[in-house]
């Protein structure tokens, strides 16, 4: 076989695969499948209404004609989402004068209406209401009386109509011959380069692409649309829910918010928030008389230490014992002698010795005060609590050795405590009008106080040039530790003007900052936000939201739980 044959043959397989692939393009897809149900089934009817003041939402069960039928009756608060409970309510039906609804409380801004529709038609329930919120009037319309809820349909599968020159084997027939038919057109061409190159030029061709449009044409797979598998923004959250999981709202309004710095800082303690018991001298603990964590008051004894003198001191002691002890006998006896002759002795000379004996008394006393008993080889000394609070941890025992100056005891009162900020020039100018100073835990966000300024920077930082600040903050309940990091948020008595939420409001989405509006009584949709200034209980909305739309403030946590798993 030579060039020529084999590069015909190639052609004609070419195109032979061409037509192949042609007719096998649909033969993956099945396009008269069924597919999933397009409609889910409703439990129940609704009917709604607003006014500037409350929202009434009826749920109800289909109706029959001539029985009673019960209807449960939703109200709340059109600016909070609040259930109006103990509302006082009139209704009555323009449609039928003699219709009678009866009215039930049965839960916090649930009622049940009872009444018996006497024809198959449309009614219409005038609501007078009157609550904490006020007086009003609403018009619920479109109570049907004898329809049956709808059924929820799937799609059902169809085929797919074929033409003839859709056939497998049409268009794998055609592709040979149109193959064979080329093959023996280039054959008879005399001018061997320019075969190759038609042959060339055939097989540059954009099969797969071509293939591809032909195979699709005319088709709507929904890949590429918005809708096609892409969760919508707005969801649904019946009344009941929105009752039983808390589901409040907020109107938003223009107004001023504070401008805000947070600072960060470490809490210290109070110049008597801590203090430490250390031994004075060398000795031996006798007596240890409070435990860990125990509350003790200020100069309480906490243990006593004994020290052991050595024998020039011991001599040094019995010799002064001694002098001050004759010292003592002898104002003794003198002041004995003079008492018996206390006629003829001149008044004088008796107060002397009387003056005389009381200050030898004085003087063993004291003495004897530095020796236990006045007459042992060492002396006690009793450890006293400088300041009240919480005795910490200690490793001390009653007979271990103790040293000079070493740390026995820590006492601690958290009752105030200091902190520690390190403030940066630019931070200075909000510092100076400042309108409050609160602070939070940083690990614990729960913890919150107010602090006051205590002292301005004295000394600047020389590693970053920040000036250090001194706050004071009451602690009573202790919920802040010493060498704890906190934040301090600034708030300036300046203010900017915007729309701000509750933080609450806010929670997170695929990275970015989100707010759930309440568009109707049980339509909610997800809008994401621009936030600015936080001032630790309102973040300032730049973007995504406008005046007068009621966001979600509480139970923010369960919308976002029900629009993921919608």
């Amino acid at each position: 076989m030579n060039k020529r044959t084999q590069l015909m043959a190639l052609v004609a397989a070419f195109f032979g695969l061409i037509g192949f692939q042609t007719a096998t393009a649909h033969g993956g897809e099945d396009h008269g499948a069924a597919t999933a149900p397009t409609g889910q089934a409703m439990t129940y009817f609704t009917s709604q209404a607003i006014s500037d003041k409350y929202e009434v939402v009826l749920h109800y069960e289909p109706l029959e004609v001539g029985e009673a039928g019960k209807l449960r009756l939703y109200i709340n608060e059109f600016d909070t989402n609040r259930p109006v409970d103990g509302a006082t309510l009139q209704i009555s039906s323009p449609d039928d004068e003699k219709l009678t609804i009866a009215v039930k409380p049965i839960g916090k801004g649930i009622y049940e209406l009872t009444g018996t529709f006497p024809a198959k038609k449309a009614y219409s329930l005038t609501i007078s209401l009157n609550a904490k919120p006020g007086a009003d009037l609403l018009l619920l319309a479109g109570i049907e009386v004898g329809k049956d809820l709808p059924v929820a349909t799937t799609a059902e599968p169809t085929t797919a109509h074929t033409h003839w020159y859709d056939n497998t084997f049409v268009l794998l027939g055609g592709g040979l011959l149109l193959g064979m038919g080329l093959m023996f057109f280039l054959m008879r061409l005399r001018n061997r380069r320019v075969a190759v190159s038609i042959a060339v030029l055939l097989g540059i061709l954009p099969t797969a692409n071509w293939q591809r449009a032909n195979a699709h044409g005319g088709e709507d797979h929904g890949g590429g649309t918005a809708g096609g598998g892409a969760t919508s923004s707005t969801f649904a959250i019946p009344k009941e829910t929105q009752f039983l999981f808390n589901i409040l709202t907020q109107r938003l309004q223009a107004g001023e918010q504070a401008q805000t710095t947070t600072v960060a800082g470490t809490v210290q303690p109070s110049s008597t928030g801590q203090a430490v018991v250390q031994s004075p001298q060398v000795g031996r603990l006798t007596s240890l008389q409070v435990r860990v964590g125990q509350t003790v008051s200020k100069g309480q004894t906490l243990a006593v230490v004994e020290q052991t003198i050595d024998a020039p001191t011991q001599i040094n002691l019995e010799s002064e014992r001694n002098t001050l002890t004759a010292e003592l006998q002898v104002a003794r006896k003198e002041y004995d002698r003079l008492k018996t002759i206390e006629d003829i002795v001149a008044k004088r000379d008796l107060t002397e010795a009387e003056a005389r004996l009381t200050r030898a008394q004085a003087n063993l006393k004291v003495f004897s005060g530095i020796t236990r008993s006045g007459g042992s080889n060492a002396r006690s000394i009793s450890l006293k609590a400088p300041v009240g609070g919480i005795v910490g941890p200690f490793t001390a025992a009653i007979g271990s050795t103790v040293n000079v100056g070493e740390t026995l005891f820590t006492v601690t009162n958290l009752g105030k405590v200091y902190i520690e900020a390190q403030v940066f020039d630019k931070d200075l100018a909000v510092l100076r009008s400042a309108k409050s100073f609160g602070v939070a835990g940083v690990n614990d966000t729960g913890k919150s106080g107010v602090a006051r300024l205590l002292s301005q920077a004295q000394t600047i930082n020389a590693s970053n040039q920040s000036q250090r600040l001194l706050f004071e903050m009451d602690n009573a309940g202790g919920a802040f530790k010493i060498g704890e990091f906190v934040n301090i948020r600034v708030q300036s008595a300046r203010g900017t003007r915007g729309l701000s939420v509750p933080n609450s409001a806010i929670s997170e989405m695929n990275g970015k900052a989100v707010v759930f509006i309440k568009d109707a009584p049980e339509v909610v949709s997800l809008a994401y936000v621009t936030t600015g200034a936080d001032n630790g209980q309102f973040t300032q909305i730049l973007t995504g939201v406008e005046a007068d739309e009621r966001v979600i403030v509480t139970g923010t946590y369960q919308a976002k739980m029900i629009y993921l798993n919608q």
